[in-house]
């Protein structure tokens, strides 16, 4: 007898939990969340394969708004956690669901590890440059000069680039989206989704209440068209309003130009996500609105490499062929053991 195995059609309301919505009025997490439910029915994954894992901040209450299997873990240490699951659950679909504060201080190696090994899991970095939940500290990410309850004369730290940080861990994937461009935002979380190994998502996130505007130069629809660049593989980068604008290397330095002076479409550096050497990525993850450069958007690198899953799996396999099946007693008893009276 034939068993019918197909999946139900499921929509993004299947994916939101029975739990109330608890960010603040007007926060970019909202939109994050709404594309994240959009896009799970197109994955045609069953939810009871799907896991979220948070830290600790207001990303991390995100578990809570799927349905999903979900673990609201230790500060910091999401991706750890998620590592063990994929580890031994590798038909898993998981997800990191993380902040700048949660990411990058505490859980600073935790995320740098989880990167070079190259597990297949999905990282999402919720980035608004400050300490949310325990309301509006400076961040890692937090830009120099920035005053806030913990830093009243201004941040002395350099600020750090999660982007930057992920591709000199050689990341196979890394993107970056805004919480206010939908699509855009839905067509990354979809990429990211797909790729196989680990990928990287940062996404520029509003905190209306303790870091309100904190992107709005990359947001504003008077601003944007000259402050972002929407990387586009193996396409020119161009940007500007009337799209007459672009970027050049001069020498290893990135310049902006004008096009039409004598310059044209085939003078412009062009975008390869695909390239081995993350060099070009990391330039491109190095450019900053302050410096007078368009911050790009979109997939920064999408490359293939071996998998840790895989790989530990492989060795699993292997050991049990040739010594069988583990057994803990016999292993805690064997060896040098001594007993204490």
């Amino acid at each position: 007898m034939s068993v019918d195995v197909t999946l139900p059609v499921l929509k993004p309301t299947d994916f939101a939990s029975d739990q109330d919505v608890r960010w603040c009025p007007g926060c970019g997490d909202y939109a994050i969340l709404a594309q994240m439910k959009k896009i799970m029915p197109t994955l045609n994954i069953p939810r009871e394969k799907i896991v979220f894992v948070s830290g600790i901040g207001c990303s991390s209450r995100f578990p809570y708004y799927m349905n999903t299997y979900g673990m609201h873990s230790i500060h910091g240490r999401a991706p750890a956690v998620a590592t063990g699951i994929k580890s031994v659950r590798p038909d898993l679909n998981v997800w990191v669901i993380t902040g700048d504060g949660d990411a990058l201080s505490i859980g600073g190696n935790h995320l740098m590890h989880t990167i070079r090994r190259n597990l297949d899991i999905n990282i999402v970095l919720f980035n608004n440059r400050i300490y949310g939940l325990t309301k509006g500290q400076y961040s890692p990410t937090s830009p120099l000069g920035k005053k806030t309850k913990s830093s009243p004369m201004g941040a002395i730290d350099n600020p750090l680039h999660p982007l930057s940080l992920a591709i000199g861990c050689e990341a196979t994937f890394v993107a970056r989206s805004i919480d206010t461009e939908i699509k855009h935002l839905g067509e990354v979380l979809m990429r990211a989704a797909k790729h196989a190994g680990t990928s990287f998502v940062e996404v520029y996130q509003n905190c209306n209440v303790f870091n309100d505007g904190a992107w709005a130069y990359a947001k504003d629809r008077d601003t944007k068209a000259e402050t972002t660049l929407e990387l586009i593989h193996n396409k020119p980068l161009i940007f500007g309003k009337n799209r007459d604008k672009g970027i050049r290397l001069n020498g290893m330095n990135p310049e902006v130009v004008d096009l039409g002076k004598g310059i044209s479409e085939d003078d412009l550096l062009f975008h390869d996500e695909k390239a081995t050497e993350p060099s070009l990525a990391y330039l491109l993850s190095r450019m900053r609105h302050v410096d007078g450069f368009p911050e790009p958007i979109g997939v920064f690198r999408a490359v293939d490499r071996p998998r840790y899953d895989v790989a530990i799996n492989e060795q699993v396999e292997v050991a049990t062929k040739e010594r069988g099946v583990g057994d803990l007693d016999k292993l805690f008893n064997s060896g040098d053991v001594w007993q204490v009276a």
